[in-house]
C-alpha cells in the first residue's frame, strides 16, 4: 500500500512539474508577445501587419503538413514505450527522415505558389523566409520530451530563443521598411532552437539516430496520418480565416484588425494548452481521470468572468494593446470570446481524456465535424455577401462549440470506459 502511494505521489509530481514547465513556456510566449506585438503594430500599421499576418497564416498550412501529426502520435507512442531506448531512437530517426521528404515536397509547392499567385509574388522574400523558418521549426523533437515527460530542457531552450527574438525585434525593426526583420528573426531563432534541442537530446540524454527499415518509416507515416488530417482540418477555421480576408480585403486594414484580435485569442488558448499537453501523456500512461474534474472546477469560473470583462472592455483593450488604429478590432474580439470560454474543456475532453479511454478517433472526428461546419458557414457567408472579420470570428466560435459538444457526447456515450484506475 505504501509503495502504491509513493508511485501515485511521484506521478503527480511529474505531472505538476511538466505542467509548470509548459506554463512557463506559454507564459514566455504571452510575455514576449505582449512586449513585441504592440511595438510591431505601431511601427508597421494595419496594412503591413496584416500582410505579415496573412503570410504567417499561409505558413501554418505548411507547418501542419511538416509536423504531420507527430506531436500527437509520436508523443503517445513514446509515452507508452519510454523505457525502450532503441524504440525511441528509431522513432526519432524515422520522423526526421519523413520530415526531410515532406520538406522537399513542401518547397516545390511553395515555389509554385510564389510564381502563380500574385499576392504571394508581391512579397516573395517574406514568404520564402517564413517558409524556411517554419520548415526548420518542424524538426524540433518536442514529441520526445513530451513523451518522456521531461519538459525542462525544452522550456529553457524556447524561453532563451524567444528572449533573443524579443530583444532583436527592438534592435532591427525601426521603420516600416524593416518589416523583413520579423520573419528573418524568426528563422534565426528557430535554427538556434533546433541545434540546441538535438545537442541536448543526443549528447545529454544519450539518444541517437538508429538504423530503420522502410517498413518502419511507412508505419510511422500511416500511423500519424489520422492525427495529421485532424490537425490540418483545424487550420481551416483558423488560418483560412486570415487567408480569406487577405484575398478580399484590398486595403489590408480589416485583415490587420482580425490578425490582432486573433492574437489575443491565441494568447488565451496558449494559456490553456499546457494543461492539456501535460495531461495527455500522463493520462495515456496512467489512465487516471481524477485531475479532470479538479482542473475544470478550479479554472472555469475565472475564465468565464475574464471573458465577460474582455467583452465589456474590448475596445480600450485593443487600443491599449495595439494602438489607436486598432480600435476597430474590438467587435471581432467579442465574436471570438465564446470559443475562448469552451476551449479548455474541449482540449481536455479531446486527446487527453479520449486518448486515455482508447477512443481518440472521436477526437479527430470532432474536428472534422467542426471543420465541415466552418466550411459550410464560410460558403453561406460568401454567397450572401456577408464575409467580414466579425462573421468569420463568429463562425470560428460556432465551430469550436460544435467540436466541444461532439466530444462531450462521445465521452458520455462511452462513459463506462472512464472507470479505469490509475496504475
Amino acid at each position: 500500500m505504501l509503495n502504491k502511494l509513493k508511485k501515485v505521489d511521484l506521478k503527480s509530481k511529474v505531472l505538476l512539474q511538466n505542467t509548470l514547465m509548459l506554463y512557463i513556456l506559454q507564459f514566455s510566449s504571452y510575455l514576449f508577445s505582449f512586449i513585441t506585438v504592440p511595438y510591431q503594430t505601431r511601427i508597421l500599421g494595419p496594412e503591413l501587419y496584416g500582410m505579415l499576418g496573412v503570410a504567417g497564416a499561409v505558413m501554418l498550412y505548411f507547418q501542419l503538413f511538416l509536423d504531420f501529426g507527430f506531436l500527437l502520435s509520436a508523443t503517445e507512442d513514446i509515452s507508452k514505450n519510454r523505457e525502450d531506448r532503441l524504440y525511441v531512437c528509431k522513432k526519432i530517426t524515422s520522423i526526421a527522415l519523413i520530415k526531410v521528404i515532406l520538406g522537399l515536397f513542401s518547397l516545390i509547392i511553395m515555389s509554385v505558389l510564389l510564381f502563380s499567385v500574385k499576392e504571394f509574388s508581391a512579397h516573395k522574400a517574406v514568404y520564402l523566409i517564413y517558409f524556411a523558418a517554419y520548415a526548420v521549426n518542424s524538426f524540433l523533437p518536442d514529441y520526445v520530451y513530451r513523451g518522456i515527460e521531461k519538459m525542462t530542457a525544452v522550456t529553457l531552450r524556447t524561453v532563451a530563443v524567444k528572449l533573443l527574438f524579443c530583444v532583436m525585434t527592438f534592435v532591427f525593426l525601426r521603420t516600416k521598411e524593416d518589416y523583413i526583420a520579423v520573419p528573418l528573426l524568426l528563422l534565426i531563432g528557430n535554427c538556434l532552437a533546433v541545434i540546441f534541442a538535438y545537442f541536448h537530446l543526443l549528447k545529454k540524454l544519450g539518444y541517437s539516430f538508429a538504423k530503420i527499415t522502410f517498413k518502419e518509416a511507412l508505419y510511422d507515416f500511416k500511423r500519424s496520418s489520422v492525427f495529421f488530417y485532424s490537425r490540418i482540418a483545424t487550420t481551416v477555421y483558423s488560418a483560412t480565416n486570415t487567408v480569406v480576408l487577405g484575398f478580399i480585403d484590398k486595403t489590408g486594414i480589416t485583415t490587420g484588425y482580425f490578425t490582432s484580435a486573433d492574437k489575443i485569442v491565441t494568447t488565451a488558448k496558449n494559456g490553456f494548452s499546457p494543461i492539456s499537453d501535460s495531461l495527455y501523456p500522463y493520462m495515456v500512461k496512467n489512465k487516471d481521470f481524477r485531475p479532470v474534474k479538479k482542473i475544470l472546477t478550479l479554472i472555469m469560473l475565472p475564465v468565464i468572468i475574464g471573458c465577460v470583462l474582455v467583452g465589456i472592455f474590448s475596445e480600450p483593450l485593443c487600443v491599449f494593446a495595439f494602438g489607436k488604429e486598432f480600435a476597430g478590432a474590438a467587435p471581432i474580439l467579442r465574436a471570438f470570446l465564446p470559443a475562448v470560454v469552451i476551449i479548455l474543456p474541449s482540449y481536455i475532453f479531446g486527446f487527453p481524456v479520449m486518448g486515455a479511454m482508447g477512443i481518440s478517433k472521436y477526437a479527430n472526428y470532432s474536428i472534422f465535424t467542426g471543420t465541415a461546419t466552418h466550411i459550410i458557414g464560410i460558403v453561406i457567408l460568401a454567397l450572401t455577401g456577408n464575409i467580414s472579420g466579425v462573421t468569420l470570428a463568429a463562425m470560428t466560435s460556432i465551430s469550436e462549440i460544435i467540436i466541444f459538444l461532439y466530444r462531450i457526447a462521445m465521452v458520455y456515450k462511452n462513459r463506462h470506459l472512464l472507470k479505469g484506475e490509475s496504475k
